[in-house]
């Protein structure tokens, strides 16, 4: 049975400055999905980080909030807003938790980027019920998360786990290959052939469920 990445492994990595995942950029395959309409309405951006989806979809104009388990991640996306003058909206919530943690504001839209991917088999399931929990039926939830296709410097999920995952309560309308752009250190950077801090883009599964 697959395990969770631990929640101290995300807090280290911010401790000491160096999450492969910060790229002081939205990932190209969520530009590209706002710009082909897939975003609407109130949108949430679980497990956001230092904020960059919130920060681009706020500059856009949608209502947004992300919310992320690491306080640190919390702050760093905080002063990011301040920094480039943006309004946006963050706060501390465990995506297990949604429901109780956000209450009654249910979305239209959700993006998660390289969030269901630390899951584990057991926890997974209870990601997928909160989300389901704050949806509105018809709202869709989009899934960038890294495939077990290709070098990478992550946790990865086969097709099948996502096919699984948005199964009862979901009508499954899109899984298609994308791609994931972060930082390679140490063996990722070995596995890509590339110097150590070097930008990659690493295999994806890009899901769309809808929420029924």
């Amino acid at each position: 049975m697959a395990e969770s990445v631990p929640g101290s492994t995300f807090e280290a990595a911010y401790a000491e400055g160096s999450p492969p995942w910060v790229i002081d950029a939205p990932q190209p395959a969520i530009v590209e999905l706002e710009r082909r309409g897939g975003i609407r309405g109130r949108v949430l951006d679980p497990g956001c980080g230092t904020g960059e989806h919130v920060l681009h979809l706020a500059a856009l104009g949608y209502d947004v909030l992300g919310v992320d388990l690491v306080p640190a991640a919390v702050d760093l996306a905080r002063d990011g807003a301040r920094r480039r003058g943006i309004e946006a909206r963050f706060e501390v919530a465990d995506a297990l938790r949604l429901p109780a943690e956000l209450g009654d504001r249910p979305f239209d839209t959700v993006v998660d980027s390289a969030l269901f991917h630390i899951f584990g088999d057991v926890e997974r399931a209870a990601y997928v019920r909160s989300l389901h929990a704050v949806c509105r039926p018809g709202a869709a939830v989009h899934v960038l998360a890294l495939a077990d296709t290709g070098p990478g410097f992550g946790p990865e999920v086969g097709e099948p786990v996502l096919r699984e995952a948005f199964g009862a309560g979901w009508r499954l309308v899109e899984l298609r290959p994308s791609s994931y752009r972060g930082v390679a250190r140490g063996e990722s950077a070995e596995a890509f052939g590339v110097e150590p801090g070097a930008l990659v883009d690493s295999p994806a599964w890009l899901a769309t469920a809808v929420r029924l």
